[in-house]
């Protein structure tokens, strides 16, 4: 996301035309920043940067709830769920800095360290299995970029 140029919004536009047309870009460039972090990024540490743009993600598509069908909430759930155990691999090195400074005491910054190297193998299995499996970007940008109706918004009824 952090690649990606200004969204040109078309004010005349509906909501649902402009998230149809610029969304799944969006999805685009997160997927690819992120590959590129999962490729550069060795430790724990580093996937802070991954848990930061799935969470700007993830805000982003809320907002565009009513312009899509209820499948939405299937992509936005797999969002949270990638962002919640990037969210465990950094609790585990932020306290594990926190604990060696409050008490001096390597074993517990060890065993925190160890903890987030182990949650950050789990995502990265995770990630490559589920999130970003072969065909996944296609349940993305195709949902996306659909005309399929959209929900009922209260205006409407």
């Amino acid at each position: 996301m952090a690649r990606h140029s200004k969204v040109e919004w078309a004010p005349r536009s509906r909501p649902d035309i402009n998230a149809r047309r610029h969304l799944p870009q969006l999805v685009s460039e997160y997927f690819a920043e992120a590959r590129d972090l999962l490729q550069e990024v060795s430790t724990p540490e580093g996937l802070h940067r991954l848990r930061l743009i799935s969470k700007r993600l993830r805000y982003t598509l809320e907002l565009f709830r009513p312009c899509y069908p209820p499948a939405l909430d299937d992509r936005i759930a797999a969002l949270k769920s990638v962002q919640e155990l990037l969210g465990d691999i950094n609790d585990a090195v932020v306290t594990a800095h926190l604990i060696e400074e409050m008490t001096g005491s390597a074993r517990m910054k060890a065993y925190l360290e160890d903890l987030a190297a182990r949650k950050a193998d789990e995502f990265r299995t995770e990630w490559r299995n589920r999130f970003d499996a072969p065909g996944s970007g296609s349940w993305w940008i195709d949902f996306l970029s659909s005309t399929a109706p959209a929900r009922k918004l209260i205006a409407d009824s």
